[in-house]
């Protein structure tokens, strides 16, 4: 019995001896991170998967994974052999979690979740649709106490101040601007959940989660409280003294719930149903108001400020250099040297750690060769790990935290001669990226109504993505931010001046090859007319886009002139950074075409 379908046995004896006939785990902590702390990686445990998204059930005879398409190919290979079926998210055919356990379980059955794992809002749905089909709907089972024997503790690093000369405003700025939102909504209090909320209103950071500097902990502030529920020992003097100064009161992190429970009447918090778990809102008393919706926190830290905007381009900058170093060193050493995935990985970290401000990598850099490369978030592991030829493409996503700014960038490589196809597809990825890049737009305007502009090309030769075009990116903070990006999917979120948001379609042949471009862009203002005011991008990463796979034939005049001028901008910013010989590269390789 392999360690995976032993740990799902002991679930599912567990789960018999509670009468409980399907358990839900999600991939989220109790804050509902995107990458949750390995305390919390339940779901990775219990399956094997270890994508990012997904959630699994688990009956006594059963188990199904739903993740999005970013993950199908690494999600079939990863739950090979442990009996848990791939439901591919987002195709017609596909049924839904909820419709999965009504066929397999009979009414009266009984449905668990571990509610601190939930959103209020998912807490609540689930419990409404199982309860009104006859299910009992239970909200407090947490097998992986028991089951899961060397489950990691819950994260002790210390936290640190994050100094206003990177953020831009003070804690009582953003209080300020975030109380006066409250206001407006009826509230006089928030419960801040999400960490990268946290990390931003308090002007914290910290070490718990993976590429994310961010601090597990709990904030509740209203015109009467201040309180940060944080561990002690991840609370250093300096920071201990910050607090202070600003009359915030520290509290050990479990404590939210007990004083939740004794809130009083004249307290009206703003709880945001996607972000604050279910649990929490549950040891609310009864009768408290609560004021619903999403977090004014998410809209204005989304809004850079001046030092916000000023840092990210002055990080992207160094950024550049590093990747560019990086990218001659690839293309004096293809064929020449023995390069792996894994290779690829390590000498991005080493060519961005020699940049000033670098903390860590934003997310683990993705080098998939040939195809590998087809496979969205692949992670090349030591038995995956392909070895680089001097022909086809590698797509290599990576990123960096520097303390003025988030980075994340995508290239895909020329490693040597490639099909007509393969430059068709290139260039049909890059027509899209430059559609993004030029686009000028209506004050109002949300990323779903633009993201056809990046599609319409693959689209007319009968090729798609099923991922997003573009995601906010935040400030020394996560990687993926919200509330605005660019996707199919409708998002009522308009696009605003001071938003930074990745745009970066791409095409991808299963078992062959995968293309992405993507750069960072900067909502601005582009000017105003009898028609209103209009925005546009502007493109803030710097570095070259490979000339190799294009097909110049199926360029229009406007396009190469975009890229023409956008490598002479690359060019100009990147070369006093670099050596002769590395400068004369990236002279090479922003040449005009």
């Amino acid at each position: 019995m392999s360690s995976i379908t032993s740990r799902i046995e002991a679930l599912r004896q567990l789960m018999a001896s509670e009468s409980i006939d399907a358990f839900i785990i999600p991939s989220a902590d109790p804050h509902q991170s995107e990458y949750p702390a390995d305390h919390w990686k339940s779901r990775a445990w219990i399956s094997g998967f270890t994508g990012s998204a997904g959630t699994v059930v688990i009956t006594a005879t059963d188990g199904g994974l739903w993740t999005d398409s970013r993950y199908f190919l690494q999600a079939e290979e990863e739950l090979q052999g442990c009996g848990i079926t791939l439901y591919k998210e987002g195709l017609p055919d596909t049924i839904s979690l909820q419709e999965f356990i009504i066929d397999a379980l009979p009414q009266g059955a009984t449905v668990a979740i571990d509610g601190s794992l939930f959103s209020y809002a998912g807490g609540e749905g689930l419990k409404e649709f199982f309860t009104s089909k006859g299910f009992v709907f239970k909200t407090d089972f947490e097998p992986f106490h028991t089951i899961w024997a060397d489950r990691p503790d819950i994260p002790g690093d210390p936290a640190f101040v994050y100094p206003e000369k990177y953020c831009g405003k003070s804690f009582a700025e953003k209080w300020e601007e975030v109380s006066a939102a409250l206001e407006k909504e009826g509230a006089n209090a928030i419960i801040v959940s999400a960490l990268d909320e946290l990390a931003w209103l308090l002007n914290i950071r910290g070490n718990d989660v993976l590429y994310n500097p961010v601090a597990v902990g709990f904030a509740y502030l209203s015109t009467k409280h201040q309180v940060l529920f944080m561990d002690a020992a991840k609370v250093t003097t300096e920071m201990a003294d910050y607090l202070a100064s600003n009359h915030i009161e520290l509290v050990g992190y479990e404590n939210i719930y007990d004083f939740l429970g004794r809130l009083t009447a004249e307290e009206i918090p703003f709880i945001d149903p996607g972000k604050v778990n279910y649990q929490l809102v549950n040891t609310i008393p009864a009768d408290i108001k609560c004021v619903y919706g999403r977090s004014p926190i998410t809209w204005i830290k989304s809004l850079k400020n001046d030092t916000e905007i000023a840092g990210r381009k002055a990080a992207l900058t160094r950024d550049g250099v590093a990747m560019v170093e990086f990218l001659h060193w690839l293309d004096t050493h293809i064929g020449r040297d023995s390069i792996t995935e894994l290779d690829i990985a390590e000498k991005l970290r080493e060519f961005r750690s020699r940049q000033a401000l670098y903390v860590s990598e934003s997310f683990g850099t993705i080098a998939g060769y040939q195809g590998h490369g087809a496979i969205v978030h692949y992670s090349a592991t030591p038995e995956s790990n392909s070895t680089l030829q001097p022909e086809g493409f590698v797509l290599v996503d990576s990123g960096a935290q520097y303390l003025d700014g988030t980075t994340d960038i995508t290239r895909t490589i020329v490693l040597g001669p490639l099909t007509d196809e393969q430059k068709r597809d290139f260039t049909l990825v890059l027509k899209g990226h430059i559609g993004i890049a030029t686009a000028i737009f209506p004050q109002g305007t949300r990323g779903d109504q633009l993201d056809v502009l990046a599609r319409r090309h693959l689209w007319n030769n009968m090729r798609n993505y099923l991922h997003g075009t573009g995601h906010g990116v935040g400030h020394f903070l996560n990687v993926h931010e919200g509330p605005q990006n660019i996707r199919l999917e409708q998002n009522n979120t308009p696009l605003t001046p001071g938003m930074v948001t990745s745009n970066e379609p791409g095409v991808y042949v299963a078992g062959r090859y995968g293309i992405r471009t993507e750069n960072l862009t900067l909502v601005a203002e582009a000017g105003e007319s009898d028609f209103g005011k209009f925005l546009c991008f502007e493109t803030l990463t710097l570095c070259p886009i490979d000339t190799r796979a294009i097909d110049r034939s199926l360029m229009t005049d406007d396009e190469i002139a975009w890229l023409n001028n956008y490598h002479a901008t690359v060019y100009d910013r990147l070369s006093p950074s670099l050596s002769d010989d590395v400068k004369e590269w990236l002279r090479n390789a922003t040449a005009a075409i």
